[in-house]
């Protein structure tokens, strides 16, 4: 008698940063599946009023709200917790204060109900994000773009990663919130940025593009915001349509750094991978970018590749790309001891090097 295959069920939490998200996925075939539940409380309120995220005050935030959320992620997926096969949480990289709260939560609940703990590199829930939606092959080429983290990464295949390209100094969503900081807007900076910039004449002040012109596929923003905090200094009066003006320029610069530092690594790629037909993933809370996300759509109908979005919803902090990455794990055993700790500094690439800061010639 053959035994029925039984879909799994992952229940996933997210506390890396200053989202509390708790969400459920579950197999519809062996190679599909569906999310039940993605429940996300958002600090953006709490943290406004700081221009930024104050990790002590995330931290405690992720614990009043987290048994809340797990109740609620269940109710909406129509599950009871015994029902789910592992649970999965960010363990890393993030604020420390956050990821144990949200670890602490996920043991907590695999050892009550006797499942697999699974910990899972934050990195890896973005780089997988788009595969909730999409059917994308592998190998191909991710650009992640976040407030924390911006690289281009190659996907080999499922925990085999090669980063090719990585931030010397600000992550690009960094360098979005302290621009808007200084030109007096809220936080989080880049919404208000592309809304300003929709109003604002992008061709109005020339901001650097650092180390563009080198063959790397690394990044450099902290020129930039630099740039932008001189001239917003210089201005005497800081009007509206200075405001838009320094956003859409900015905006524009930023797209025509992501877009030549692009073509770089789509260049490393098919070195690797000559005759593989070519698919990008932009994932990330910048990927939400409307703007951001015209030129590479753009970019790819010139070039005659592929080009996947996550959804918006899951592009910022999500619980459903954790539980996504711990049913992938699940299913090839690869699991964790209620022993693991969080890694505030968890590299994707476990052989890529910490280039922060330093310099990188050519």
């Amino acid at each position: 008698m053959t035994r029925m295959y039984k879909n799994k069920i992952v229940l996933g939490i997210e506390s890396s940063c200053d989202e509390t998200s708790v969400s459920v996925v579950r197999e519809k075939t062996k190679y599909d599946q569906e999310i039940l539940s993605n429940i996300v409380n958002s600090q953006e309120k709490i943290h406004e009023k700081f221009g930024g995220v104050i990790p002590e005050i995330a931290a405690r935030s992720h614990s009043m709200v987290i048994d809340k959320l797990i109740q609620s992620a269940l109710k909406k997926a129509k599950i009871n917790l015994d029902e789910v096969d592992a649970v999965a949480a960010t363990a890393g990289p993030g604020l420390l204060g956050g990821l144990i709260v949200g670890v602490v939560a996920a043991k907590t609940l695999a050892s009550v109900i006797n499942k697999p703990f699974i910990a899972i590199n934050h990195l890896e829930g973005h780089a997988l994000s788009a595969k909730l939606e999409h059917k994308i092959k592998y190998p191909y080429l991710l650009l992640l773009v976040s407030g924390g983290h911006t690289e281009f990464t190659i996907i080999k295949g499922f925990n085999n990663y090669l980063r090719i390209g990585t931030t010397l100094d600000d992550a690009l969503g960094e360098a979005f919130d302290k621009s808007a900081r200084v030109l007096g807007f809220k936080y989080p900076g880049g919404p208000e940025i592309e809304k300003h910039a929709k109003n604002g004449n992008e061709d109005k002040y020339k901001f650097p593009k650092p180390i563009i012109n080198q063959k790397n596929c690394h990044f450099s923003f902290s020129g930039l915001k630099t740039a932008v905090a001189q001239t917003v200094a210089s201005q005497k009066i800081i009007s509206n349509k200075f405001k838009n003006d320094v956003a859409a320029s900015f905006q524009k610069t930023v797209c025509d750094i992501l877009e030549i530092k692009t073509k770089k690594a789509i260049g490393q790629f098919k070195e690797i991978y000559p005759d593989e037909k070519l698919s990008v993933v932009v994932a990330g809370g910048v990927a939400a970018n409307k703007k951001i996300r015209e030129i590479f759509n753009n970019l790819a109908k010139e070039n005659d590749y592929n080009i996947f979005f996550p959804s918006l919803y899951l592009c910022t902090d999500n619980g459903a790309m954790i539980a996504y990455a711990g049913l992938e794990r699940l299913k090839r055993k690869k699991t964790n001891s209620l022993e693991f700790k969080p890694k505030p500094r968890w590299p994707l690439d476990p052989n890529a090097v910490f280039l922060k800061g330093k310099r990188v010639d050519e």
